[in-house]
């Protein structure tokens, strides 16, 4: 489903098509990496615990598991819809600030420290 909105007030976005958007932000990670996304759940919370936080990596890095990873509970991607709703100003800014943000944690799930996740998004011009 396609959103056609002008001037949305995007603070009252309902959930659900909040929940559209960061699936929508999954599908746009290649496929090469999108692949290998194996025991991680995405959430949608409505605020952070602390201020300033757009989404949070909460697990073990790719980089970092061992032979008995596979027993594990799932790593988790929490994405904020506050906070990206108060930062945008439409439809548009939205979904790319959401497609950004789920890359980051996706980043941080492969194993980039928030230094190189900050690094790639400067040379891929994410801000």
């Amino acid at each position: 489903m396609i959103l056609r909105r002008k001037l949305v007030d995007v603070r009252m976005l309902p959930e659900n098509e909040f929940d559209d958007l960061v699936e929508r932000a999954l599908r746009r990670i290649p496929p090469r990496f999108r692949k290998h996304l194996r025991n991680v759940a995405v959430i949608v919370e409505r605020e952070p615990p602390r201020p300033g936080l757009l989404g949070l990596y909460q697990g073990h890095p790719l980089t970092t598991r061992g032979v008995g990873g596979s027993f594990t509970l799932p790593d988790k991607i929490t994405i904020y819809q506050g906070p990206h709703e108060r930062s945008t100003r439409n439809i548009t800014e939205l979904e790319q600030m959401v497609a950004d943000t789920v890359w980051h944690e996706i980043a941080h799930y492969f194993g980039m420290d928030e230094a190189q996740v900050r690094r790639a998004e400067k040379k891929h011009g994410i801000q």
